[in-house]
C-alpha cells in the first residue's frame, strides 16, 4: 500500500511540473500579474513531496521489507530514530530530499520575488520545474525509493553502522539545502539571460539565496567533518577526502559569487561574471553528486555503486553544462570595467582569483587519479601533502587582501591608515613570536600562515573597534572574517602542536613518550541492543604533572550487517583534545593503540560556526533592508 501510495504522489508531482511550465509558459505571452493557479500549483508540488516524503519516512518506521530501499538500508532492531534518519541515509532517499528542496525552493522564490520583472520570475520558475521533473525521472525509473521487492523478506539488511550516528543524520539535509539550494540561482541565471534581466537589481533577488545556501552548505561541512573525527578515527578535522572535497567545491564558487554581488550591487559591474559562478555553482554540485553515485569516488562515505545511475547524472550533466554555454556565449557582450587597481572592486575580484585557485587546485587533486586510472590503468592517490603544499603558501596572501580589502574605497581607493596596518602587522608578528618564546618553534610557512592569521584578526577587530564609534556596524562581515581569521590560526596552532604516536600493546602494559604514559588497564565485553562492544580502559598520564585521564575506545561487532567498527575515545576541553583508537591484532594478545593530542579542536568548530552566524546576520540584515 505504501509503496502504491508512494508511486501515485512521484506521478502527481509529474503532472504538477508538467502543468506548472505549461501555465507559466502560456503566462509570459500575458501583460499583467502571474496567475494565481501557478502559485496554487506550486504550492500543491511541494506539499505534494512533503508528503510523499513522510511515506517513505511510515515505510522506514514499520519496518515495510516489501521496499527495497527499506530491506536494503533497515531493520527491525534498529533504533527509531536511525530508522527515521535512514530514510535520507540511502540513494533513492536522499534524491527525493533534493526534489524536496528543489520544489521548495522554487515556490520560496516565486513568493518572496515580487518586486522583480513578471518574465524573469515565470522564466526562473520553469527552468527550476525543469530540473525537478529531470530528478523525478531519475526517481521513478532509476531511484524508485518506492520500488517493491517479492517475495517479501521477513527481515531487512540494515544500514552501515557507521552512518548510525547523530551527526551523520543531520550532515545530508543540510548539506543538500547548500547544494539543491544552488539550483534557484541557477535558473535564475538563465532566466536572466533569456528575458535580459542584467539590471543591478538582479543581485537583489538571488543574494539571500546564495547566503542562505551557502551558511547550510557550511554547517553541512562542519558537521560531515565532526563525524569523520569522531567516527572514522582519522583524528583530524579535514583529510581531503574525494568525498570531502565535492562539498568543497560549490562552496568555493558560492563564496567567490556573494562577494561578487556585493560589486554588482554597488557598481553594476561583473554581471556576467556573477551569471557564469551561479551556473558553475549548481553546476559543481550536480557534478559533485555524480562523482559520489556513480562509485568513481572510492570514500567511506559514498553511495553504493550502480553504472546506470552515474550514466543518467551525466547526461543531465552535459545536457545543464552544454545548453548553459550555449545560452551564456550567445548573450555574452563585453563588459568594460576600467576598475582602480586600487579599489574595493579590486579587491573583491582578487578575492574571486583566490577561489577559483582554491577551486581549481582542489577539482584538480580529485578528478586526476580517475583519469590516470581510466587512461594508465595505475591507481594513484592525492593526499594532504599535494593540497597542503599548493594552498597553504597562497592563504598567506588571501588573509593580507581579506584584512585589507573591507576598508578599501568603491572607485578609487587612498590607503590613509598605512600606518595603522604597519602597527596591527607589528603586534601580529609580536604575538608569533611570544607563541615561539613561550612553547616552541616551527617552520617559516607555519610563522607567516600564524602572522596573517593573527594580522586579520586584529584588523578585522579594530574595524568593529572603529565602527562602533561612527555608528555604521557591519557585524555580518567582521564576525565572518574574525573568524575566518580564527579558524586559520587554530588550524595552524593545532598541526603545530599535536602530538601522534602509535603502539602496540598488551592488557597491563605501559608505554611512555615525551611528558605523558599510556596504560592499557582493563578490557571489557559489554552487549547492547543491536551490537557487542569490546571497550578499553586505558589511562593517560601527563608525567610532570601527574594529571590523567582515562578513556574507553571500543571495538564494536554489528549482527545486521556483520561489520567491525573502532571508536575513538575523545577527551575534550578547550585548550585540547585527547583522542584514543584501539583495534585488535589478529592472533595476538596485542592491541594497536592511536594516541593523539589534539590542541584547540574545539575553538575550530566554533571558528565555523561564528563564520556560519555572520552568514545568516547578512541574511536577516539584507531581508530587513529589502
Amino acid at each position: 500500500m505504501l509503496s502504491n501510495l508512494g508511486n501515485i504522489l512521484l506521478f502527481l508531482n509529474v503532472i504538477i511540473s508538467l502543468s506548472i511550465i505549461y501555465i507559466a509558459n502560456k503566462n509570459l505571452k500575458i501583460i499583467g500579474v502571474i496567475e494565481k493557479n501557478i502559485f496554487k500549483l506550486s504550492l500543491i508540488q511541494s506539499t505534494s513531496i512533503i508528503i510523499c516524503f513522510f511515506v517513505l519516512i511510515a515505510a522506514f518506521i514499520v519496518s515495510d521489507f516489501s521496499l527495497i530501499a527499506v530491506y536494503q538500508n533497515s531493520n527491525s532492531l534498529k533504533p527509531l530514530f536511525y530508522k527515521i534518519t535512514g530514510t535520507w541515509g540511502n540513494h533513492e532517499g536522499s534524491l527525493l530530499l533534493w526534489v524536496i528542496i528543489l520544489s521548495i525552493f522554487s515556490f520560496l522564490f516565486l513568493i518572496y520575488n515580487k518586486n522583480h520583472p513578471k518574465k524573469f520570475r515565470l522564466l526562473t520558475l520553469i527552468i527550476q520545474n525543469i530540473l525537478i521533473l529531470g530528478f523525478l525521472f531519475f526517481i521513478l525509473f532509476n531511484s524508485n525509493p518506492f520500488s517493491p521487492i517479492s517475495p517479501v523478506p521477513l527481515e531487512g539488511l540494515g544500514l552501515n553502522p557507521i552512518l548510525q550516528d547523530p551527526a551523520l543524520a543531520i550532515h545530508p539535509p543540510l548539506l543538500y539545502i547548500g547544494f539543491v539550494g544552488s539550483s534557484i540561482y541557477f535558473s535564475a541565471a538563465i532566466a536572466s539571460l533569456i528575458s535580459n534581466y542584467s539590471e543591478k537589481s538582479f543581485s537583489f533577488s538571488i543574494k539571500n539565496w546564495v547566503l542562505i545556501s551557502w551558511c547550510f552548505q557550511t554547517l553541512g561541512i562542519l558537521v560531515g567533518s565532526i563525524w569523520a573525527y569522531y567516527e572514522l578515527g582519522w583524528g583530524g578535522f579535514w583529510f581531503w577526502d574525494p568525498v570531502e572535497n565535492a562539498s568543497l567545491l560549490p562552496w568555493f564558487a558560492m563564496t567567490a559569487l556573494f562577494h561578487s554581488l556585493i560589486v554588482f550591487e554597488k557598481r553594476n559591474l561583473f554581471y556576467f561574471w556573477v551569471i557564469i559562478l551561479c551556473l558553475i555553482t549548481f553546476i559543481l554540485s550536480v557534478t559533485g553528486t555524480f562523482l559520489v553515485r556513480s562509485g568513481i569516488l572510492n570514500s567511506v562515505h559514498t553511495f553504493a555503486t550502480d553504472p546506470t545511475r552515474g550514466i543518467y547524472i551525466l547526461i543531465f550533466l552535459s545536457l545543464m553544462i552544454f545548453s548553459s554555454i550555449f545560452l551564456l556565449f550567445k548573450k555574452y557582450k563585453k563588459e568594460n570595467y576600467n576598475l582602480n587597481g586600487n579599489s574595493k572592486e579590486t579587491f573583491i575580484l582578487i578575492n574571486n582569483w583566490f577561489m577559483m585557485f582554491y577551486l581549481i587546485t582542489v577539482m584538480l587533486g580529485t578528478i586526476y587519479p580517475i583519469f590516470t586510472d581510466a587512461l594508465t590503468d595505475n591507481k594513484i592517490s592525492v593526499g594532504p601533502p599535494f593540497y597542503n603544499a599548493i594552498i597553504f603558501p597562497v592563504i598567506i596572501l588571501f588573509l593580507i587582501f581579506m584584512a585589507l580589502g573591507p576598508k578599501a574605497k568603491w572607485i578609487k581607493n587612498r590607503f590613509k591608515n598605512i600606518k595603522t596596518y604597519l602597527l596591527i602587522l607589528a603586534g601580529a608578528v609580536s604575538l608569533n613570536l611570544t607563541i615561539i618564546f613561550f612553547f616552541k618553534s616551527y617552520s617559516l610557512l607555519s610563522n607567516f600562515i600564524i602572522i596573517s592569521a593573527l594580522f586579520l584578526i586584529m584588523s578585522s577587530l579594530r574595524d568593529l573597534a572603529k565602527t562602533f564609534k561612527e555608528k555604521k556596524l557591519d557585524f555580518a562581515r567582521i564576525i565572518s572574517h574574525t573568524s575566518f581569521g580564527c579558524l586559520v590560526l587554530f588550524i595552524g596552532l593545532n598541526d603545530i602542536f599535536s602530538i601522534e604516536k602509535d603502539y602496540n600493546i598488551k592488557l597491563g602494559e605501559t608505554k611512555k613518550f615525551e611528558n605523558y604514559s599510556i596504560k592499557l588497564q582493563n578490557l571489557d565485553l559489554k552487549n547492547y541492543k543491536n551490537y557487542q562492544a569490546v571497550v578499553g580502559k586505558l589511562e593517560i598520564r601527563n608525567i610532570n604533572s601527574n594529571q590523567f585521564n582515562v578513556l574507553n575506545p571500543e571495538i564494536r561487532i554489528y549482527d545486521n550487517p556483520k561489520t567491525l567498527t573502532y571508536e575513538a575515545a575523545i577527551k575534550t576541553n578547550l585548550l585540547k583534545d585527547y583522542y584514543l583508537t584501539m583495534s585488535n591484532i589478529d592472533r595476538s594478545d596485542y592491541y594497536n593503540i592511536k594516541f593523539q593530542k589534539k590542541p584547540l579542536m574545539v575553538w575550530i568548530w566554533i571558528s565555523v560556526i561564528m563564520i556560519v552566524v555572520g552568514g545568516f546576520i547578512r541574511v536577516l540584515s539584507n531581508a530587513k533592508n529589502n
